[in-house]
């Protein structure tokens, strides 16, 4: 027998024996090991988990206010689900140059706050409506009258945030820590939702302007561009108060007849109704013809523009990516030709099927005039 051969098996013996005499020592450094490692993750885990969760929250409450399918169900969902991230919270319908009390959470008076009119020569007031930003106030940059009636924050600082709507201050978001010194404000998640809820009512306002014939219509010897857009019914009209209202109409009956067109629109019009601004030039003439012909050429131009606006809020990447890399069209295809088909089934037997709106609104609107952004496959 070879020395290797008889050797072979004592050696694996010996090995053997002494790896199971050490085996639960082994075993025990190992959990040692790996316990000191979890927990010195922990802590980031942790962080983690949280960040996840609040997460989790914020897109909840963001998805509760895209159900809501009428203003007064948003607006609503958004003082309830600010109230998840501040103490109180208080909602100001802007008109001319008042801001007055709409709905609140976590106010003792609910309405009091409803016949409320913030004073609007208070520094955080003036600059969350005119220079349309946040603003933190403090209490002498917030309306005394306000916090005599309601209570300072323990904190002493507030927020105010411009609802923003077709670039226009609709509404301010007033935001505390509450009287008692427990409450806390989320800044950040506020922000988030009343963004969310001024993209989810421009959006709201289309879907239903698109549907939907408008109901006035501008004079026939208007030009074409000049036609405004219809407002939508006014949630906040039952609860403004009597004074502003007052204001509001003493303006308008006092202001020229020739600045009629840019007026502040009366209590019963929507104060934040979205509009979609006219062209700047209209996409094509509107041929010669009878008044109710050009009437049809004109609700055809405006029902173009509704879709294609419908078409860049609902897919902004899409429209980005698009306008870079001049492919526009084929990223949008579906869409487009869901739109083309709505335009077609309404107007596309009519007078104005000669006007080819839709087809020149892609080009004015979504491609910004450059009819090469829209790609090769583009049929002109």
């Amino acid at each position: 027998m070879s020395e290797r051969s008889w050797m072979e098996p004592i050696v694996e013996r010996v090995v053997s024996q002494t790896l199971e005499s050490h085996a639960s020592q082994l075993r025990s450094e190992i959990v040692r090991k790996v316990m000191e490692e979890v927990e010195a993750q922990a802590p980031s885990a942790a962080v983690q988990s949280s960040s996840g969760a609040a997460s989790a929250d914020l897109a909840r409450a963001i998805a509760e206010i895209q159900t809501g399918s009428s203003q007064k169900e948003i607006l609503r969902s958004l003082l309830d689900n600010c109230a998840r991230y501040a103490a109180r919270t208080a909602l100001f319908v802007v008109k001319g140059s008042h801001a007055s009390g709409w709905q609140g959470r976590g106010f003792s008076s609910a309405d009091a706050l409803r016949d409320f009119t913030l004073d609007a020569q208070a520094s955080a007031v003036s600059r969350a409506i005119n220079d349309r930003i946040v603003v933190s106030a403090s209490g002498a940059d917030f309306d005394s009258r306000f916090l005599q009636e309601f209570g300072s924050p323990t904190s002493g600082e507030a927020k105010v945030l411009p609802l923003l709507l077709k670039d226009k201050v609709a509404a301010l978001v007033y935001v505390d820590g509450g009287t008692d010194g427990t409450g806390q404000v989320d800044s950040g998640a506020i922000e988030l939702i009343v963004l969310a809820t001024s993209a989810w009512l421009e959006v709201n306002s289309l879907r239903k302007q698109v549907h939907k014939e408008p109901i006035a219509e501008a004079s026939t010897a208007a030009p074409v561009a000049a036609a405004p857009e219809p407002a939508l019914n006014d949630p906040f009209a039952a609860h403004a108060p009597s004074h502003a209202m007052a204001a509001v109409a003493s303006a308008e009956a006092s202001a020229p007849v020739a600045s009629a067109a840019v007026a502040e629109p009366p209590a019963a019009a929507e104060p934040i109704a979205v509009e979609v601004p006219p062209a700047a030039a209209a996409p094509a003439e509107v041929p010669a013809a009878s008044t109710e012909d050009q009437d049809t050429h004109r609700k055809a131009q405006r029902f173009a523009r509704l879709l294609v606006d419908e078409i860049k809020l609902y897919n902004q990447a899409k429209v980005a990516e698009g306008r870079k890399h001049k492919d526009l069209y084929d990223r949008l295809k579906e869409t487009i030709e869901k739109s083309r088909a709505t335009y077609q089934k309404r107007y596309g037997s009519t007078v104005a099927s000669s006007g080819n709106y839709f087809q020149h609104e892609l080009v004015r609107s979504l491609a910004e005039d450059d009819i090469s952004i829209m790609g090769t496959n583009f049929k002109h």
